[in-house]
């Protein structure tokens, strides 16, 4: 271990616990209202099976009071708007209740009932004639059918899980059906399951509500007080990243981390094939095989471009030659290509590398969290000293040790793309990059050194540990959390700042923040 790093082997006479002359490090472990915890409103809450009838109907009835209007045409209104209550609200006054109406499909004025005619009428669906009025009904709309096609038109949307919004049958008419007319008209069962996805509609077409990706479903939603998407962690205990739905992969935005996903899934073998033996299109940049033919090739997209350079073809490439190239510049081509690739591979394959030691590491600090508390819990039990009653500062040690472990993993994929062609190609100089570079591996090194320094300290038998030995610990594992909490929060500062914050495509990569007290935990909806 370096010398750079504390370590609990240190001799205690060299060793100095918070001195006065260092009160502004605030024992982050014990008194978490220091980091802001207990300032900060929540941002995302549970809703449950149970709980979102609740949360949908609170979401309707503030639309009911405001547009005086009915329960059902609040909800169609809502699902147009994808439940954006500020968004439906904006429309409405900026362009009035008609057109918001007609935007979603519903009718200002309602068109009397049939059941006070005393006339015979005929279904246009059907074409049955001398029906009698009970055996009709009009919609909303002034289109009228009989109960028997209605009934059937409705059960087919229902199935096919087109029920949220089931247009009348009328041709070219895309005024929305009551459902309080659905539901008479159709089955029980059909009513059940039209009434479910009714409800489920709060949580399918809100972009503030997301049902919570754990195997196997926990039945939870999760709601967020605003748009900006970040980590969250369900009651389950599944923690996940609000905008892509995947695991959590802060630092890495979501279009990295996809992009990683999909390459790590596809072998080595087939990646470098692909490398030598396909060329990016320049204007999808699909990658096109030729097998024969002539070097002017054309992508499935229409674009044609030269084989041996790669460039879209124009006044110097066309059907009859491809200025400036020769045989032998296109051995020299190949022979280039394939270093490339070689190159390629081997920087892939030492990012990956890290990101798996880290990730596997990772996965038995998550052990080591059990471990720990256990050894907590039996200290508390057996200690007479009152100081040690309370363990929390080993518990928040290894809970602190698995999430920067994790950050640190997913750092890897992070400068794998920051640093590389695919998606920052013309954002730097190759100088600029490999100073940045430089700046953010020597963060990635004193992360990586702190972090195994505090693995180190907690895992250890420490419920045999004298008093004076546990006061020990307990110093340097609040120093050494302090000082991983702060590198973390100077890796996302360069992140956000340095890195991303320059490039002109940063903007599409959003990442969620670093919060020293770990991913936001969703707390209960309250009916």
């Amino acid at each position: 271990m370096d010398d750079d790093y504390m370590s609990f082997e240190e001799d205690e006479d060299d060793y100095d616990c918070f001195d006065d002359d260092r009160s502004y490090q605030e024992d982050y472990y014990e008194e978490p209202d220091l980091q802001g915890v207990s300032s900060k409103k929540p941002t995302c809450q549970i809703i449950t099976m149970e709980s979102l009838v609740a949360a949908q109907k609170e979401v309707l009835v503030t639309v009911m009071e405001y547009l005086s209007v009915k329960e059902s045409q609040a909800r169609t209104l809502l699902i147009h708007y994808q439940w954006n209550v500020d968004k439906l609200f904006a429309v409405y006054i900026d362009r009035g209740k008609d057109s918001l109406f007609k935007s979603a499909g519903l009718t200002v004025f309602d068109h009397p009932s049939l059941s006070n005619s005393r006339q015979n009428m005929a279904c246009g669906i059907c074409m049955e004639d001398d029906l009698p009025s009970h055996a009709m009904t009009r919609m909303e709309c002034g289109h009228f059918f009989c109960n028997d096609c209605w009934k059937e038109h409705f059960t087919i949307k229902i199935n096919e899980g087109q029920s949220k919004r089931i247009a009348c049958m009328a041709h070219k008419c895309n005024a929305i059906c009551d459902e309080d007319v659905v539901r008479k008209l159709v089955c029980p069962e059909i009513a059940e399951k039209f009434d479910r996805f009714l409800v489920e509609s709060y949580v399918d077409d809100n972009k503030l509500v997301k049902w919570c990706p754990s195997t196997p479903h926990c039945g939870n939603a999760i709601r967020k007080v605003d748009d900006e998407g970040g980590q969250v962690e369900c009651y389950c205990g599944h923690q996940f990243c609000f905008t892509c739905l995947s695991e959590s992969h802060s630092p890495c935005s979501c279009l990295m981390w996809k992009l990683w996903t999909k390459k790590c899934e596809a072998e080595s073998e087939s990646v470098t094939w692909l490398t030598i033996h396909t060329r990016m299109c320049p204007k999808c940049s699909k990658p096109v095989h030729k097998s024969v033919g002539c070097n002017l090739v054309t992508c499935i997209c229409g674009q044609h471009f030269c084989w041996l350079c790669g460039g879209a073809t124009g006044l110097a490439h066309d059907w009859n030659s491809i200025a400036g190239h020769s045989c032998g510049k296109y051995k020299e081509d190949k022979v280039r290509q394939k270093e490339r690739a070689k190159r390629d591979l081997d920087r892939y394959a030492h990012y990956l590398h890290q990101y798996k030691s880290h990730t596997d590491s990772s996965k038995q600090e998550d052990k080591l969290r059990e471990f720990v508390r256990e050894k907590a819990a039996l200290v508390t039990l057996k200690t007479k000293d009152s100081a040690f009653k309370d363990m929390d500062w080993a518990i928040n040690g290894a809970d602190l040790l698995f999430r920067s472990r994790r950050i640190l993993s997913y750092s890897y994929p992070f400068a794998f793309y920051m640093f590389g062609e695919e998606l920052f190609q013309d954002e730097m100089s190759d100088e600029d990059r490999e100073i940045k570079k430089n700046l953010f591996e020597n963060q990635q090194q004193e992360l990586t050194g702190n972090i195994e320094t505090l693995s180190k300290l907690l895992d250890v038998p420490f419920d045999e540990y004298s008093s004076d030995e546990l006061e020990k610990m307990r110093c340097q594992t609040r120093d050494i959390g302090l000082v991983v909490d702060k590198v973390c929060k100077l890796m996302y500062e360069c992140i956000e700042d340095d890195l991303l914050g320059t490039a002109q495509d940063g903007r599409n990569h959003i990442i969620a923040p670093y919060r020293s007290e770990g991913i936001e935990k969703a707390v209960e909806f309250l009916c």
